[in-house]
């Protein structure tokens, strides 16, 4: 199915779609909190561009028909701008990504596992020697790929998230 997109940095002609495809997918999700709870998550998902703060942090695209943006991701090269509560921003000479999305009319192409393997390689690029990720409860499809590719789950970088369980998980690289 890989060959129905393509993967690549994102750049500011994407941002728009990106910012639909985060809020959409994540608004989707059952047992999570809509935007009229958290109205501030939902601001930092549709412009997710304003986190590119770094050299370190990049955002990638799961591409479909030559222009639509079906998935995306944040990636960081350096933990010090994961910006998660918990012990994960402490971690050296490792990466992690958080907010991934895919478009709800894109799921099934296996774009959230292509995009998660695309930031498992620039980990290995960057000589990591882990990989942290967080996901929730309600992030069922999302937990169960991750545990397939190789995560496994890390309890001591749970944290709780107005009284939302986030449970992290690494990769050894």
């Amino acid at each position: 199915m890989k060959d129905q997109f393509i993967i690549r940095d994102a750049d500011q002609n994407d941002y728009e779609q990106i910012g639909r495809v985060l809020v959409s997918s994540y608004t989707l999700l059952n047992d999570f909190p809509k935007p009229q709870e958290q109205p501030n998550y939902y601001d930092k998902l549709q412009h997710i561009y304003k986190l590119l703060t770094d050299d370190s942090i990049e955002l990638f695209v799961a591409i479909i028909n030559d222009q639509k943006v079906a998935g995306t991701v944040l990636f960081f090269g350096d933990m010090a701008y994961y910006g998660s509560k918990g012990t994960a921003t402490k971690a050296k000479n490792t990466a992690g990504f958080r907010f991934l999305g895919v478009d709800p009319d894109a799921q099934g192409l296996g774009i959230g596992k292509a995009l998660s393997l695309h930031c498992i390689d620039r980990a290995k690029e960057l000589k990591c020697k882990q990989v942290i990720i967080h996901s929730t409860e309600a992030m069922k499809t999302a937990r169960s790929m991750y545990l397939k590719i190789g995560f496994e789950k890390a309890p001591y970088l749970d944290f709780d998230w107005d009284g939302y369980g986030v449970y992290g998980f690494k990769l050894d690289l």
